[in-house]
């Protein structure tokens, strides 16, 4: 999200505000409102509501909304999918079984609703659930997923995992990215593969425009794939002896086979 600091501006100063008079208008202190249409601030969505009343304009008229901006949570994505699709939080929470309150407790990030509450909102909103998830949602998601699955809570996977119950919950917020080591544990106790919260189908058909031919083509060769495939159930000290291996054998040179 990237507020038009200098269309806000623009229309306060056709509406014949000065900076002070708009600002005492705004709840906002003048300074605050100069580095906003300078670009230097980030409001948050209540100032925006504050701003775009006064100016008598929809909050989308100020800002240029992108679901895959940085620092937005899951209840703003879901807010602005909404939004982008004209529906009130009314209409989505009876298209997906909520309560409009509880939905609205979401969208203000203050509660972040079930693996399959997700689902149905990313169904009705016609967005892939990645888009809804923050940057490492993804792996959160997964983790949910398969423990709810498993009828784990997160203190009891925590405690078989040996790490402790808020890294699991913040993974599944997606506020962190753990260690391969922690992962590792995780997916042990879990019973699936690291490679299951790091890799997917998914991503990889993401990823796999940005290659070159050349590396797509040698990506779909069998022995290429067979050994991915070892790779994805090698434990931590296993992958680390491969990487060794590859340094040195790369150090060493590399010889001309053709």
């Amino acid at each position: 999200m990237r507020v038009k600091g200098e269309h806000i501006r623009s229309l306060r100063e056709e509406r014949g505000y000065n900076l002070v008079e708009f600002a005492e208008k705004a709840g906002i202190s003048p300074s605050y409102l100069s580095e906003l249409e300078r670009g230097a601030k980030r409001p948050s969505l209540k100032t925006l509501d504050k701003i775009a009343s006064v100016l008598y304009v929809p909050r989308e008229a100020i800002v240029e909304i992108s679901l895959e901006g940085p620092g937005l949570g899951f209840g703003d994505r879901v807010r602005f999918a909404r939004e982008k699709k004209g529906m009130t939080i009314s209409t989505l929470a009876k298209e997906v079984q909520l309560s409009a309150a509880y939905l609205a407790e979401i969208e203000k990030n203050k509660t972040m609703p079930a693996v399959s509450t997700i689902k149905k909102l990313a169904q009705v909103l016609g967005v892939p659930e990645t888009v809804l998830l923050a940057e490492n949602s993804a792996l959160g998601l997964k983790l949910k997923l398969i423990r709810e699955e498993q009828g784990l809570t997160q203190a009891a996977l925590a405690e078989k995992a040996t790490v402790s119950p808020g890294l699991i919950a913040q993974i599944e917020q997606g506020k962190v990215q753990p260690s391969f080591k922690s992962i590792e544990k995780i997916a042990g106790v879990l019973g699936v593969s690291p490679c299951f919260f790091v890799l997917d189908n998914e991503n990889l058909e993401a990823m796999l425009p940005a290659f070159s031919p050349e590396l797509r083509e040698l990506l779909q060769q069998p022995n290429v794939q067979a050994v991915l495939r070892v790779i994805c159930h090698m434990n931590e000290k296993e992958l680390q002896f491969v990487l060794n291996f590859i340094k040195l054998f790369k150090q060493a040179g590399l010889p001309d086979y053709q």
